[in-house]
């Protein structure tokens, strides 16, 4: 009984004192049941007000202004994402960004038609224009990539006549809805204050999805702890968003951004997220390959983007394809004997490794240490050596975004 009690004493006092280290955790919402969907007939070209929300792209851009606390103390914060179809029985990329303060044109006022893109090197990237700074604008940051899984929510229940006879005996219901949860507190210079945050959904159907959405700022309350003085700096976006195309460009050419590091800069650290898609059974989404950073010209990076665990996500995959195969099975059988026959096994498209990501998945940064780059001007370049070009339907490219954090 003693030892009961003076166990309890302690989980206590640890609960008081790890209370008493950080404030009461601060919520931002972004979004609550937002539909992000594709319909010219409802959400018209240009930009369109429904319910406190703005969107772009006929509906697959839902885009609304927050307000973030300036906090004083060290700060870590959150997202959290979560995702059911409204009818959308596809896999399709995901992106929650944020457009930079101090980006004078952004995809907003592309999409008015009170700005263009500035003009860049052709030579560069080439028919890619916003995916690098340039002249007044600053490539959007992205807090989140995230890929929806096959219909996860509408037809999740065991009733649908879709999806019921697709359940493999190993998942005893399917999900109801898709959350991911990641830390963001690198990115919180971009959100304090008032900033455009907004979800892009690559959705064709007038059904789309919907999308709930929320940011928690967990502050310090330990005395002296202030807050390090981050700064963020944006380096390339390729997801097609707003009067962009798919960027297959990696499949000709080696990418390469300037940048410059200040003199005061310290901890420099690059955040780069990669996924590759389309092509079909060859193609970049499932084919592996090689990506490689350097920093003037010295590799910093090399790693293969690749998920081979995307059968974990079945019970958020309700309405993926299935195929049959055939293979000799080990079983147990009557009595205790060991037995092999041939059965017949499901195959879902979901279980399907891919670049990067699979459906239902989120897809969380590489980081990169540059703690040892001198203040100046440098150059990143971004190669992926084995990519393929698009080809009549078969859409190869990879999204890959990246930016830089430092401290002063």
């Amino acid at each position: 009984m003693k030892r009961t009690l003076l166990l309890l004493f302690t989980l206590a006092a640890t609960l008081t004192v790890d209370a008493q280290r950080t404030q009461a955790p601060v919520t931002v919402e972004l979004f609550r049941e937002t539909p992000v969907l594709f319909n010219p007939a409802d959400y018209p070209n240009g930009v369109i007000e429904k319910d406190g929300v703005t969107y772009l792209g006929n509906g697959r851009i839902a885009l609304k202004k927050i307000t973030v606390p300036q906090f004083s103390q060290y700060t870590e914060a959150e997202i959290e994402i979560t995702l059911v179809s409204n009818g959308d029985p596809w896999d399709k990329s995901g992106s929650c960004f944020v457009i930079p303060r101090a980006s004078a044109i952004n995809m907003i006022d592309v999409a008015a038609g009170r700005a263009k893109y500035p003009p860049h090197d052709t030579v560069r990237y080439e028919q890619l224009p916003g995916i690098i700074r340039g002249e007044g604008y600053l490539p959007t940051v992205e807090l989140m990539r995230f890929m929806t899984p096959f219909g996860v929510g509408h037809f999740s229940s065991n009733e649908d006549s879709v999806s019921e006879k697709r359940r493999p005996v190993y998942i005893d219901g399917w999900a109801e809805a898709v959350t991911w949860k990641q830390d963001i507190t690198d990115l919180l210079p971009l959100l304090e204050g008032e900033a455009y945050v907004g979800i892009y959904v690559d959705t064709w159907t007038a059904e789309g999805y919907k999308v709930d959405a929320r940011f928690t700022f967990i502050e310090s309350a330990i005395p002296g702890d202030t807050k390090q003085r981050l700064y963020v700096e944006p380096l390339i976006n390729t997801n097609y968003y707003i009067g962009q195309k798919h960027p297959d460009i990696f499949s000709r050419r080696d990418v390469v951004i300037d940048f410059t590091l200040p003199p005061n800069a310290k901890n420099a650290r690059l955040k780069y997220i990669a996924t590759g898609h389309g092509g079909h059974s060859g193609g970049d989404e499932f084919r592996p390959q090689r990506n490689i950073l350097y920093v003037n010209g010295e590799e910093v990076l090399n790693f293969l983007p690749w998920r081979t665990d995307c059968a974990s996500f079945r019970r958020f995959n309700p309405t993926s394809g299935v195929w049959l195969r055939t293979r000799p099975m080990a079983f147990i059988g009557r009595g205790g004997k060991r037995e092999v026959k041939e059965i017949e096994e499901p195959l879902a498209s979901s279980d399907l490794s891919r670049s990067n990501w699979c459906p239902g998945s989120d897809v969380p940064p590489v980081e990169v240490d540059l703690n040892e780059l001198a203040p100046g001007s440098h150059t990143l370049t971004i190669s992926i050596p084995e990519s393929t070009p698009i080809t009549e339907n078969k859409l190869n490219h990879w999204l890959v975004s990246a930016y830089l954090v430092w401290e002063e």
